[in-house]
């Protein structure tokens, strides 16, 4: 199994599990526009921050990546494959923040 399909795999589940969470969700139109500019922010943040500190890890040694596991395409040091991680976080806590979270009483 290369990198790319087990990212791939994290991938589905989180956004399956965003999706079955909108689903839930009866307002989902303003719950969209309403979360959509800190998510945003939080890709972003995650994307440079991993961009960031996957090359140094890369560049100091501490992990390495075979060529024929990786799908070949490199941001800096890091393959494309190490992005797929926070954005399945991205998709994934705010989900969970739908399904698991306190229901707040109006009064």
């Amino acid at each position: 199994m290369t990198y790319l399909i087990l990212c791939l795999v994290f991938l589905a589940i989180a956004a399956a599990v965003l999706a079955f969470a909108l689903a839930m969700q009866s307002d989902r139109r303003a719950l969209i526009v309403r979360w959509c500019v800190p998510i945003a922010v939080a890709t972003v943040a995650l994307l440079v921050l991993t961009a960031i500190f996957d090359n140094v890890m890369i560049a100091s040694g501490l992990m390495t990546y075979q060529n024929a596991t990786t799908s070949g395409v490199r941001i800096g040091l890091a393959p494309v494959e190490d992005f797929a991680y926070p954005l399945a976080g991205v998709m994934l806590l705010p989900a969970l923040w739908l399904i698991f979270g306190r229901q707040r009483t109006r009064g």
